[in-house]
């Protein structure tokens, strides 16, 4: 008995990959082109096979197909699925597929199809491979690059795995289906909770500014405010300004403060320089209209896909970019938006924004504060669900380590 074998918990034993599978067949290529076809079959592709390992059957296409195709190429309750090639994060991810009524279903050139010996449980090895010890092994296998990689099933059957006898094999399974749905529940009802805190400051915000006071207005932008388009120039890794995209803005509406990129001084950047509390919105691309309230410890510029929005009336910043949190704002915004592919929001589009607000000054700013407190609050209850979503996590990762290391334990003892 070598070391690593004696390493290991009593009964189990270290099993080379292609010495417990029966079968591997990569997918099918492309429907047929020939006459004599069967018409019309589901077929899934690498993106169906998720980061959580799991089959997932809500987008498919349907191609023709043989008889020979059918026979050779139809899923199976069961059949381990392993995904040969996709980005790198996602090459190497299994699932089981487990059935959908019976259908044909085939699969695509991305995937494999496995299927193991009668005393391998395929639920077993699907588990195995989300532990933290073969995800590094699959890291090693991988060839490729960032955005196509690929492992290949010569490279994939040397796999060393720790395997027990078939009943213990089922036990494990057991208890870590029962563990993952209470903690699948228990993370459900945290992302819930963590949804409806900000809901409620969304309801709040939007609230406020439907319920419109005596002594407020309502104007279009174009009215009570000025835009001017960003700078042009080209970024490098550093320089005299810190160089402020479209990118840089996050999903709350707030500076990024990583991956920064950065311009050299010019006497026409100068006229691009950004203040604090700057109104910055983007007008272009997946953010288009998100805006940022400007809040930076450097000399910085605004790139061309941002519009700077620069009130003529004496309205507070930061009322209208509270305003920009509302569904009463994205509603306006996603009906004066233009193209398909990449939506846009230009200046003239910005200009036709209706916004209400408080006339007096002092009555902005008490809302201001209003609002800042309760995005106080909601940020503390944002972390602790948000901590409580990456906790169960890694007791997912604890519970699985335990679980291919011999150490799970049960009420009545060791599995």
């Amino acid at each position: 008995m070598n070391i690593r074998q004696a390493q290991l918990p009593a009964g189990w034993e270290i099993k080379i990959l292609g010495d417990i599978i029966e079968s591997n067949v990569i997918g099918l290529t492309k429907n047929s082109s020939e006459q004599d076809v069967h018409h019309q079959f589901k077929y899934v592709k690498m993106n169906n096979i998720t980061r959580a390992n799991r089959f997932d059957l809500s987008k498919y296409t349907c191609i023709n197909a043989k008889k020979e195709d059918l026979e050779k190429y139809s899923l199976s309750e069961g059949d381990f699925l392993f995904n040969t090639r996709n980005s790198y994060e996602l090459v190497g991810k299994t699932c089981l597929f487990e059935g959908y009524n019976h259908e044909v279903i085939l699969y695509n050139n991305n995937i494999m199809r496995i299927r193991f010996l009668k005393n391998i449980n395929p639920f077993f090895i699907n588990y195995a491979f989300s532990t933290d010890d073969l995800i590094k092994k699959l890291d090693q296998l991988k060839s490729g690059t960032t955005n196509v990689s690929a492992i290949y099933y010569k490279d994939l059957k040397s796999l060393e795995l720790r395997v027990p006898p078939l009943p213990k094999q089922q036990r494990i399974v057991a208890i870590l289906d029962e563990a993952f749905a209470a903690i699948a529940k228990a993370k459900a009802n945290a992302q819930q909770n963590l949804q409806n805190a900000k809901e409620l400051f969304e309801s709040y915000l939007q609230g406020v500014f439907e319920n419109k006071g005596e002594g407020w207005e309502e104007k279009t932008l174009g009215e009570i405010a000025d835009v001017e388009y960003g700078y042009t120039d080209k970024s490098t890794e550093e320089g005299d300004y810190r160089y402020v995209r479209i990118t840089d803005i996050d999903k709350n509406g707030e500076l990024i403060l990583e991956d920064k990129k950065y311009i050299k001084y010019s006497k026409e950047a100068e006229g691009f320089l950004i203040q604090n509390n700057d109104l910055l919105m983007a007008r272009t691309g997946a953010t288009f209209a998100k805006v940022l309230l400007f809040d930076g410890d450097e000399p910085s510029v605004f790139a061309s896909y941002l519009i700077r929005i620069k009130f003529k009336e004496k309205i507070e910043n930061a009322l209208y970019w509270h305003f920009t949190k509302t569904k009463n704002y994205w509603e306006q915004a996603n009906s004066l938006q233009s193209g398909a592919a990449q939506p846009h929001f230009n200046g003239a589009a910005v200009k036709q924004v209706v916004f209400a607000y408080p006339k007096s000054v002092k009555e902005q700013k008490v809302l201001i504060a209003k609002f800042e407190k309760l995005s106080i609050e909601t940020k503390k209850l944002e972390s602790i669900y948000q901590r409580k979503i990456n906790d169960l996590e890694e007791l997912k990762k604890s519970v699985l380590q335990k679980a291919f290391s011999g150490e799970l334990k049960t009420v009545r003892g060791e599995v």
